[in-house]
């Protein structure tokens, strides 16, 4: 089979990409509406980017009308946002927060979540989560337009809040502990708790 994404319907196009580029990490993301109404959406268009500084970046694309996400219009009046680790506990509720609400409702109330507040941006984040980066926008880039154009926001993380019970002996993050999901394609997840290991030569 071959795909030419010039011709091909935007659907098919985001069908076939989403099935082939797998495992997707989630970026489950808390902004703030210019009304102070916490917006909680995960995506799975997400990666680190860097360390130095630390770097993470993400795109909430466009409705399928056209119209933009409330966490891009989030995005752009305030510019800070904080990731949160997508768990095997809370995949409901990362799922559920997927959920299309009016921008005068928070998924905070829908989810049956909590906040913390934030400590260097006015972003907070979830209690529940055993992980959130704070970060500050540095860049949004329209990358398209219509439906399902993609924005990238690269974010600068200057806040690390990771949760003592998922660290190892030596303080690093221990994977088995911290038990992440992952999208693949269509209605598939994955858990990351299938692990081998490889020594980089």
């Amino acid at each position: 089979m071959q795909i030419d994404p010039s011709t091909a319907p935007v659907p098919n196009v985001y069908q076939h990409l989403t099935g082939v580029v797998t495992p997707r990490p989630i970026a489950w993301v808390t902004t703030l509406s210019p009304a102070d109404v916490v917006n909680l959406a995960p995506f799975s268009f997400f990666n680190a980017f860097g360390a130095n500084p630390p770097t993470v970046v993400f795109s909430p694309t466009l409705r399928r009308d056209g119209t933009k996400k409330d966490t891009l219009l989030n995005l752009e009046k305030l510019g800070e946002f904080v990731v949160h680790t997508a768990t095997a506990p809370l995949a409901d509720k990362v799922n559920l927060s997927s959920k299309e609400v009016p921008p005068d409702e928070s998924e905070i109330s829908l989810t049956g979540l909590s906040t913390i507040a934030g400590v260097k941006v006015k972003v907070p984040r979830l209690a529940e989560s055993p992980v959130a980066l704070e970060c500050v926008v540095r860049q949004i880039i329209p990358c398209g337009t219509g439906p399902i154009a993609a924005n990238l926001v690269i974010g600068e993380v200057v806040l690390f809040h990771i949760a003592d019970d998922v660290l190892d002996a030596r303080g690093a993050v221990d994977p088995r502990k911290l038990r992440t999901v992952a999208r693949l394609g269509g209605a598939f997840w994955c858990h990351t708790s299938d692990l081998f290991e490889l020594e980089r030569p």
